[in-house]
């Protein structure tokens, strides 16, 4: 065979590979992009294997999402929604006369007849339902004298009020009103679980702006010696009470009341965050004595005791500091028994007294017409007194 027709074939083939490595290498400057698009087309070939066939692509199980950590609770609406609607408004109005007093010119011709004027004055409150009755509990001093109260629910239905009892000694009165179709009742809670540092959220009607919620916490418990009522027993709050929250709810973040928001220290003092709530504990007891006899009958024997200190005592002749008994009215149980000023009262029905309050508390407890022990200190002298119980009077100190 000739060679010609060979060296031929052979050099079309290595002309055309030439060309064809040129328009590839052309085409590569001008549209680098190519090499990219078939980039993950390309495969690391695995090792071959005389034994067994490649296996196949193995998927990654995921590992099981982590559980997401508890978030604090930011938002308290579903409490409020629980306990707002059985929160009311209270409007009270009453009669007051005032002695107008006479001009320098009257007063230059002597005697002059007295004169009179006559005003209405108003005032704000709250108040909350506590059954399906209608009873409605707030604070004695928002409807004291009052000769009209009217009550505003909050979905605008109103109604009268008439007074069903009232307590003055706890600050706290019942109310009673008669509406028509469902009436919201405030779910109660228990004073006594509260801590300090709990959340609490303060319901009322605060300077007329219609309900308020505001957010605090408790600050203390067992506050007392306030001069608000006989018998004190408040929760702290830094939870914002202004002028007509009083007779509101303080509730807890179920929803449940734990207190009736009473009063707040004086602004003009420079104090701030510091209110006062009588506890969900006491109001339930002075409510079922006020819905059952129309009074809270609680135990007296005459006396007003004073906390005294060590220095203090010193000061007047006694032997220590303690509860003192400052005055003693005159044919009171306390004075029948043998019971003095200035004795010192140490105990009674043989418990330990911590303050004049606690001690007025202990006599309080007692039934009227029953018997306690009270220990006492006259000089250096212990004795122990029978003091027959009677029922405390309404105006008692």
């Amino acid at each position: 065979m000739s060679t010609r027709p060979l060296l031929r074939i052979t050099g079309f083939i290595a002309l055309s590979a030439v060309v064809g490595l040129a328009a590839a290498f052309i085409a590569v400057m001008v549209r680098p992009e190519l090499i990219a698009r078939r980039a993950p087309l390309a495969t690391t070939p695995a090792p071959a294997s005389t034994s067994s066939p490649a296996p196949a692509t193995t998927i990654p199980t995921p590992e099981p999402a982590a559980e997401p950590a508890p978030r604090m609770q930011n938002s308290y609406a579903e409490a409020v929604e629980r306990a707002a609607p059985a929160v009311v408004n209270i409007f009270t109005a009453r009669r007051v006369i005032d002695r107008i007093q006479p001009n320098p010119i009257e007063q230059l011709f002597g005697d002059v007849a007295p004169r009179y004027r006559q005003r209405v004055e108003q005032s704000l409150g709250s108040g909350v339902i506590v059954d399906s009755a209608g009873h409605v509990i707030t604070n004695h001093h928002v409807i004291d004298r009052a000769e009209i109260i009217r009550v505003q629910l909050a979905d605008g239905r109103e109604a009268d009020a008439r007074i069903v009892g009232r307590d003055p000694d706890t600050d706290l009165a019942v109310l009673q009103i008669d509406l028509k179709g469902n009436i919201p009742v405030m779910p109660f809670g228990h004073s006594d679980r509260l801590r300090v540092g709990d959340i609490v959220l303060a319901i009322g009607n605060p300077v007329g702006l219609s309900q308020t919620v505001t957010q605090g916490i408790v600050s203390a418990r067992g506050r007392g010696q306030l001069g608000v009522a006989t018998f004190e027993n408040f929760i702290q709050t830094d939870a914002p009470i202004n002028v007509g929250n009083s007779g509101g709810a303080l509730i807890n973040v179920d929803g449940e009341l734990v207190g009736i928001n009473t009063a707040v220290l004086a602004k003009n003092l420079g104090v701030e965050g510091i209110g006062f709530a009588i506890p969900v504990n006491l109001v339930r007891g002075v409510m079922s004595e006020i819905l059952q006899k129309g009074r809270v009958v609680r135990g007296w024997i005459g006396i007003l005791p004073r906390d005294v200190d060590n220095l203090e005592a010193r000061r007047a002749g006694l032997a220590q500091g303690g509860v003192v008994v400052e005055k003693m009215y005159v044919q009171s149980p306390a004075a029948t028994a043998g019971l003095r000023p200035l004795d010192i009262i140490l105990t009674v029905n043989g418990a330990n007294v911590a303050s004049a309050q606690d001690t007025l508390t202990k006599i309080a407890n007692a039934k009227p017409g029953a018997k306690i022990k009270v220990g006492a200190l006259r000089g250096t002298e212990r004795f122990t007194a029978d003091v027959q119980v009677s029922e405390r009077p309404r105006t008692a100190g």
